[in-house]
């Protein structure tokens, strides 16, 4: 089968397995993107719902060997990572900081209806030093799953800003 460019692959999640196969050409809008894709599957005339769960490579070649689907369903909730999207220009990098971003990706729980593209977040408030953690973010119909003391974005201080910071100090006394 992968002499022949063809992927295995399994659709699991449902009343029963569904082992297929699928030409590699398919996946790669699927596979070389950060994005979340819901994927609209059709094997033997039905079609499915389903997320990429796993994928694996060949360890020399880089070709994918396996990948496993999970089924989809509009009344059952589903873990998937979405990516984090940072925006406005932060009040801190404005003073000489650089923002960081911590995390790419937050790995949420909910249903496949409220999953969107990507997690908004607006760093504008933030000045030096400081962070926007998980905890933080609210994504609306999403349970969020990552630690919440963790940050997904700051405003770290640059050696410049504080040399700047430390020079303004010691003028100032």
């Amino acid at each position: 089968m992968r002499a022949e460019g063809k992927v295995p692959c399994v659709l699991y999640g449902g009343d029963e397995v569904i082992h297929f196969e699928a030409e590699a050409g398919e996946f790669r809008h699927v596979i070389y993107t950060p994005n979340v894709y819901l994927i609209n599957i059709e094997i033997g005339g039905k079609k499915y719902q389903a997320s990429m769960q796993d994928i694996q490579f060949h360890p020399v070649t880089d070709k994918v060997q396996h990948i496993d689907f999970l089924r989809i369903t509009d009344d059952k909730p589903v873990k998937i990572d979405i990516p984090v999207k940072l925006t406005g220009f932060a009040k801190g990098i404005q003073k000489g900081g650089r923002l960081k971003t911590n995390l790419r990706v937050l790995r949420v729980k909910g249903l496949a209806k409220n999953l969107p593209d990507t997690i908004d977040i607006d760093v504008t408030e933030l000045e030096l030093g400081e962070s926007i953690r998980v905890g933080d973010v609210k994504a609306e119909g999403l349970e969020i799953l990552n630690t919440k003391s963790v940050p997904v974005a700051s405003v770290v201080i640059t050696r410049a800003a504080r040399a700047a910071l430390t020079a303004a100090a010691k003028g100032g006394n």
